[in-house]
């Protein structure tokens, strides 16, 4: 019975395959792929009579009992029928087209004489900073400055109450016209004591008596003079003006505040800083100062405090270094804890740009000039500790060159070994890009240094 099911299949498949082949060479008018449906029916037909005929063969088992059925198999059978189809209908697809070679930008080095600079980190300071404190104490009457503004040298700034001083000169100077008098009333004294006791009219004693006298008087005049001139000192004390010219800083008193004026214990009233020229100071550590020693006797120039050395400076904000100065000051002694010495530089400031306070960045020459090749750092690669670029030959071939470098030179990175002048350097499009293989080089304007 079984078989009969089998039988019954088979007919059904043949005859929908030659339907179907029939129906597809009439649609499609394709005659190949009709006969080729039709190839796969046949297989199909095929393979389900080899199935029937081993399920025949081996149908009853011993004893007369039938084998249970199974209906994995027929599914199995199903499954393989359909891979056969699937396999037979797909396709070839044709062979892919080889990529063109990747577009790349390559540059030459650049050649320029350089000199590579030593940066540090450095503060702006003041040449000259003064902190304004009273002299004399007493009531502070005006002040004659706006907070922040830029004074010069002997402009007046405070002015305490000069009356009481004013006062003491005059009785100071009082003081001295009376000694004078004295001084003159004891000279006429002498004289006639001198005269007397040439004619023996007055004793030797009178005459010591008076003399003493008028040297009494002299130096009652020197004392009153000083008390005179401290007076005066102390009444122009009540004016304080500027010592420096320079950017004074808030007040830190206002009008009707009592002023202490003792020494110690003086009230602070401003502070005020100079401007033009000034200083930014940084550590160098003992290598950079030897070496700079050394090439300062290479180059027979003067040394580090001979105040010729040049050196850069620009602000957190700036770029290239503008401020020009040079080296004024090298400390006599290394930092024992550090290891670095204190370095400064002297720099114009004549728009006040610079001002005290500021952190900077400050660069002085480490090396002569020498001729160098730069590329931009985009072009440069990293392989673990090595660095590298690639280089296009003349037959549009990538390789890959291995390269030692230098500092940062005006943007650019100076390449000490591996690259040669004419090399093509591959500037743009590293990451399509593997040794070996052939590019589409594209020229790339020369790259300018800052």
């Amino acid at each position: 019975m079984f078989s009969m099911r089998i039988a019954f299949k088979l007919s059904r498949i043949h005859a929908d395959g030659l339907g179907s082949a029939g129906v597809l060479a009439r649609g499609l008018r394709r005659p190949a792929e009709g006969s080729r449906a039709l190839d796969l029916r046949h297989q199909k037909v095929r393979v389900l009579k080899s199935y029937a005929s081993r399920r025949d063969a081996g149908g009853k088992q011993p004893g007369g009992s039938r084998p249970p059925k199974s209906t994995a198999s027929p599914l199995l059978a199903a499954c393989a029928l359909l891979a056969l189809l699937a396999t037979a209908c797909h396709k070839a697809d044709p062979p892919a087209a080889a990529p063109p070679p990747p577009p790349v930008t390559v540059s030459q080095p650049v050649s320029k004489d350089v000199v590579e600079w030593d940066e540090y980190q450095g503060w702006v300071e003041s040449v000259d900073t003064v902190a304004i404190r009273a002299r004399v104490s007493g009531y502070l009457e005006s002040i004659h400055f706006k907070d922040g503004a830029e004074v010069k040298k002997g402009d007046l700034l405070f002015v305490i109450d000069p009356r009481p001083y004013q006062a003491e000169a005059d009785r100071a100077e009082a003081d001295l016209l009376q000694a004078q008098t004295r001084f003159e009333l004891a000279s006429n004294d002498l004289a006639r004591a001198e005269r007397l006791l040439k004619a023996r009219a007055i004793s030797a004693e009178e005459a010591d008596t008076r003399s003493n006298a008028e040297r009494t008087a002299a130096a009652a005049i020197q004392s009153a003079r000083a008390a005179a001139e401290i007076a005066r000192l102390n009444l122009d004390y009540t004016h304080i003006t500027a010592p420096i010219s320079g950017r004074i800083g808030r007040k830190m008193v206002t009008e009707g505040n009592l002023i202490n004026g003792v020494m110690g214990e003086s009230t602070a009233l401003a502070t005020i800083v100079s401007l033009d020229p000034i200083y930014c100071r940084f550590d160098a550590d003992e290598r950079a100062i030897l070496k700079y020693q050394q090439l300062s006797r290479q180059e027979k120039q003067e040394n580090l405090r001979g105040g010729k050395w040049p050196c850069e400076m620009e602000l957190s904000s700036e770029t290239n270094f503008p401020h020009k100065g040079v080296l004024d000051f090298v400390d006599n002694q290394v930092d024992p804890t550090t290891g670095t010495l204190r370095v400064r530089g002297a720099f114009a400031n004549p728009d006040r740009v610079l001002q005290p306070g500021f952190f900077a960045r400050i660069r002085v020459p480490g090396s002569a000039a020498y001729p160098a090749l730069l590329i931009p750092d985009q072009a440069i690669g990293s392989d673990q500790d090595q660095k590298f670029v690639f280089v296009v030959d003349g037959q549009n071939m990538v390789q890959y060159t291995p390269v030692k470098l230098g500092p940062m030179v005006d943007g650019l990175r100076v390449v000490r070994e591996g690259l040669h002048p004419g090399d093509a350097v591959v500037v743009n499009g590293l990451m399509t890009i593997r040794p070996g293989i052939k590019v589409t080089p594209a020229g790339a304007p020369a790259a300018q240094p800052h």
